[in-house]
């Protein structure tokens, strides 16, 4: 499998290619956001390793690429920590998120479960009173209005669909949607939820996204609206 890394430190990149070479992979370095770039519209990549400070072009620049090219799994690995950085970057498309200082034994097990992750089964659209979810075109309405949300926004409306009606936990949302181990004093689902409502609950009635307080989210319409 060929992986790439983008990393301007090159100490740590020449460490990340010599370790993840002897784990048996193939390995592409881009010391740049440019050079990066140019990888990126050469290659096709198993998984991309990315950080987001970059001269040239950051890192949240060329996770823009990366998911107009295609679902290629991105692991931002960085010293970034903000929460704010975080959700950013996970709302933008990447699969999972590491920082630094770092383990090698962590980066390899990620990256291994990065790339054993297959498709889900999942259904080809879902029905929630007014709300349509159409899976196989992305594409959700409500009320015959069509909502554009982001891949993050619709993995998480399509979690809370695929389980209709149960109570889902912050860890287990967080699992699902983005792959990490959730650390319980984030609020990063919360806000994810929030946006997510903001778009297809908070305009409308009757409300189908509810938080049950102290458990998690579910998704459930009304009795009187089946």
């Amino acid at each position: 499998m060929r992986l790439l890394v983008v990393e301007d430190e090159a100490k740590t990149a020449n460490f990340l290619a010599k370790g993840l070479g002897e784990s048996g992979f193939a390995v592409d370095v881009a010391l740049n956001g440019l050079d990066g770039r140019y990888f990126i519209e050469q290659q096709e990549y198993d998984l991309i390793i990315l950080d987001v400070m970059l001269p040239g072009l950051n890192g949240w620049q060329l996770l823009q690429l990366i998911r107009q090219r295609g679902a290629t799994p991105v692991l931002f690995l960085t010293a970034k920590d903000a929460i704010e950085d975080r959700v950013r970057g996970l709302e933008l498309g990447a699969d999972d998120y590491l920082l630094k200082p770092f383990a090698f034994a962590e980066l390899l097990a990620r990256v291994r479960t990065l790339l054993r992750r297959g498709p889900m089964r999942e259904a080809e659209s879902y029905s929630i009173a007014d709300l349509e979810i159409d899976v196989l075109r992305r594409r959700v309405s409500r009320g015959g209005q069509r909502i554009a949300l982001t891949n993050k926004e619709f993995a998480l409306l399509q979690l809370l669909a695929s389980r209709q009606g149960e109570v889902l936990s912050r860890t287990l949302i967080a699992s699902q949607v983005w792959n990490l181990n959730f650390d319980s004093d984030t609020n990063m689902v919360e806000v994810a939820v929030r946006r997510l409502r903001a778009k297809v609950d908070d305009p409308y009635m009757p409300k189908l996204i509810h938080t049950v307080r102290g458990v998690g989210y579910q998704l459930e319409a009304p009795d009187d609206a089946l």
